[in-house]
């Protein structure tokens, strides 16, 4: 399978509005940093999306295809979920979207027209089914299974996702005890690193190189990037062995 970075940045993506710092003003492509977002592909052509933030216009156009199976959600917060609503030209079809009870909730109340029946919906909205799920129960799309487990988003329950021996995690600040058991043995680990200052609900970068270490996956990205960081060159060099900055439009194979 193949996983492709869509968006590794933070909230308020990198370059940041009005900041002039280097990492803003680099000119390495690596440095410029939509909010998070993934695309997951199988060798048979499911094609599953993890998170549709506000840059979803921006990330599915260049793609070769647009096609997709499934999104699933890691929570609710408008980064990674502000651009469901540019899901409308593409839904020729209708599709699946993936959620735990409170995030499911929350986004009936935010567009609540994308999930009225459809003989009472409006012309030309996104036609999405919302499918609740709910950590340690299998989701299966196509040849695809995933696995929902819990996570900390500081005191805000979040999902991250186990999909064979990849492990996908963002927003994440502490993980329950009796999660390790579901991400232990992955072979390939993505999961959040925020910068280098404390956060409350956000692992730093050094926080987040202790827990690659723990799970000792053959390879680590690093995603959802502040502009604290350094740029990419400088910040990765110091970095151990085998764990790495994700950057926008890097693809990894699983």
């Amino acid at each position: 399978m193949k996983l492709t970075i869509l968006g590794s940045g933070t909230s308020n993506g990198v370059p940041q509005i009005g900041c002039r710092c280097r990492t803003c003003c680099s000119t390495d492509p690596r440095d410029k940093r939509l909010r998070c977002s993934s695309l997951i592909e199988s060798d048979g052509g499911t094609r599953i999306l993890i998170d549709c933030g506000p840059d979803f216009r921006q990330q599915i156009l260049p793609l070769p295809s647009q096609h997709l199976d499934a999104i699933f959600i890691t929570h609710e917060h408008y980064d990674h979920v502000g651009g469901l609503d540019d899901l409308r030209p593409t839904l020729l079809f209708d599709l699946n979207v993936y959620a735990d009870d409170y995030c499911a909730q929350h986004l009936m109340e935010r567009i609540p027209y994308c999930f009225t029946p459809k003989e009472k919906r409006y012309p030309g909205v996104p036609s999405i089914n919302l499918d609740h799920i709910e950590p340690h129960v299998p989701v299966t799309v196509g040849d695809i299974s995933v696995l929902p487990f819990r996570v900390m988003h500081g005191t805000l329950p979040i999902l991250g996702f186990r999909i064979g021996k990849l492990v996908y995690i963002t927003d994440m600040s502490t993980l329950p005890d009796s999660e390790w058991q579901y991400i232990m043995g992955a072979d390939t680990l993505i999961v959040n690193a925020l910068h280098h200052r404390q956060h409350p609900s956000h692992q730093t970068v050094e926080q987040a190189v202790k827990f690659a270490q723990k799970i000792a996956a053959r390879q680590t990205y690093f995603i959802h990037m502040s502009h604290f960081i350094l740029p990419h060159e400088d910040e990765e060099a110091f970095l151990p062995q085998g764990i790495h900055l994700a950057y926008d439009g890097l693809q990894i194979t699983f």
